[in-house]
């Protein structure tokens, strides 16, 4: 399997899925931090896929996306942003709504 199929199928089956720079227990950059850190604060199970684990995740990441940086969050198979929209939704109550929405089903 490709990695850009292999990506799909984990966004595909993860309800809560984040590319970051680093793992959940030692995220490597300030954003992935904030991501982790916020999905934590809600109390939500969700995956972690480091994009240094090997040298083809970050441009195939990028193909699915359209989006040129990480953080990347996915819920329910569906691109949310990065971490300053993940953020903002979280300050507004919306996240929560989302995240919620999702685990439900």
């Amino acid at each position: 399997m490709e990695i850009k199929e292999s990506l799909e199928q984990s966004i595909r089956e993860q309800p809560i899925l984040v590319f970051a720079k680093g793992s959940k227990m030692f995220p490597r950059c300030g954003f992935s931090k904030a991501v982790i850190d916020t999905l934590n604060a809600l109390g939500v199970p969700f995956e972690v896929i480091d994009i240094f684990e090997h040298e083809d995740i970050k441009p195939a990441l990028v193909a699915i996306s359209s989006w040129p940086t990480t953080p990347q969050v996915f819920l329910g198979g569906e691109f949310i942003g990065g971490g300053d929209i993940v953020r903002e939704l979280y300050a507004n109550g919306e996240l929560r709504r989302m995240v919620d929405a999702v685990l439900v089903k």
